[in-house]
């Protein structure tokens, strides 16, 4: 199954703490850069990269001088906001010595759990992707509160992977991968070289915390591996000290423990439409239009003839056909209201009948479900 890593086109490639700033003693300027050369390689070879990058705190925690990660959510943060700065400009200053773009974006959880920001940051990372920018994405940590916290960034991988719809997510981590038994006791702990992210035997053996920097272990990268199958994308936990790790992969070398999602990334992405959201209104399409949804193309506004409801962009909407059939359910790029200025007209009309336009079609074909 390691041709589903060499075959993959858009990788998540997560980075811990204890990695980037080698146990606490600062950002790692040589592993970085040579996870960067790494990277550069994969992006030359056609793979879309995204970048979620760990290290602020423990970054910030280093600048200041402190040994002991800090409990009190205020210190926390004041040190992520320290540590942030220095993280940053260490990344685009390797990227930069490529002639890489890079892009920061920090995130929350409500960012993800409220459609609207989902979609926005959806569209946003689409077209950093587009521009052969390379997002470098961390959690917020100078305002998240335990509340919205994602509580580690395996978990904000994870989810970055659902939303980008990527085909594969590489936790580096300072393991070599997941064995059978703890290395650390059992020095005979055999390495898991592939398994079903489903698989209940993989509880057993994941337990352990995080590292003094962290927040996460062995089971927070297994949670992260399950939420990514959820949308069909494969997860390798790999160490991030092996010379070579991302080339390597990518040429399909066996490097860690493979973990499968149980459907295929299409499969799992449309069952998630199609149980996990409530319906907000209905749009009623003309017989052109259910035709051209169902050969794959995405909803456009010129095909809609009424729209119900009071929906806002992200939330999921009925299409109805002319004779009153549902034939599919998406989530709207526009609301209720907007919706209903631009039915029947052609998309190159969107941007005089709003004064904006965010996207060309009224429902994309990857986030629609046809019934």
């Amino acid at each position: 199954m390691r041709d589903k890593v060499t075959s993959a086109r858009r990788w998540v490639v997560k980075i811990g703490s204890a990695l980037l700033t080698a146990d606490g003693r600062g950002l790692d300027q040589t592993a970085m850069m040579a996870w960067v050369e790494q990277m550069i390689g994969l992006r030359n070879a056609g793979v879309e990269l995204v970048l979620v990058s760990s290290g602020a705190v423990a970054a910030g925690m280093s600048r200041l001088g402190w040994t002991n990660r800090p409990k009190a959510v205020h210190e926390l943060q004041a040190a992520a906001a320290v540590g942030q700065m220095g993280l940053v400009q260490a990344w685009e200053s390797s990227f930069a010595q490529h002639g890489c773009h890079t892009a920061q974006i920090l995130l929350t959880h409500d960012d993800l759990s409220d459609r609207k920001r989902y979609l926005n940051a959806r569209s946003t990372l689409r077209t950093l992707l587009d521009l052969g920018t390379i997002p470098v994405i961390n959690e917020n940590d100078t305002v998240v509160t335990d509340e919205i916290r994602f509580g580690d960034n395996d978990t904000l991988a994870a989810l970055v992977a659902n939303l980008v719809e990527a085909d594969l997510l590489v936790i580096l981590t300072d393991r070599d991968g997941m064995f059978d038994a703890d290395p650390r006791i059992k020095l005979d702990a055999n390495l898991i070289s592939e398994a079903r992210a489903d698989d209940p035997r993989l509880d057993e053996v994941a337990g352990g915390s995080g590292g003094a920097l962290g927040r996460g272990g062995m089971q927070t990268k297994l949670r992260a591996a399950r939420l990514a199958a959820r949308s069909g994308a494969h997860t390798v936990i790999v160490g991030g000290r092996i010379e070579q790790v991302l080339a390597r992969l990518k040429a399909g070398e066996c490097l860690g423990t493979l973990l499968l999602p149980e459907r295929t990334r299409h499969a799992s992405r449309k069952q998630w439409l199609a149980g996990h959201l409530q319906m907000r209104g209905t749009l009623t399409l003309d017989a052109g239009a259910v035709n051209a949804l169902r050969q794959g193309r995405s909803l456009l506004p010129v095909g809609v003839k009424v729209v119900e409801g009071n929906f806002r962009r992200g939330e999921m909407v009925v299409c109805m056909g002319p004779h009153g059939l549902e034939v599919a359910r998406g989530l709207a790029n526009y609301s209720a209201g907007e919706a209903q200025k631009m039915l029947g007209h052609p998309t190159d009309e969107i941007e005089g009948l709003l004064g904006y336009i965010d996207e060309p079609e009224l429902i994309h074909r990857d986030n629609m479900i046809l019934l």
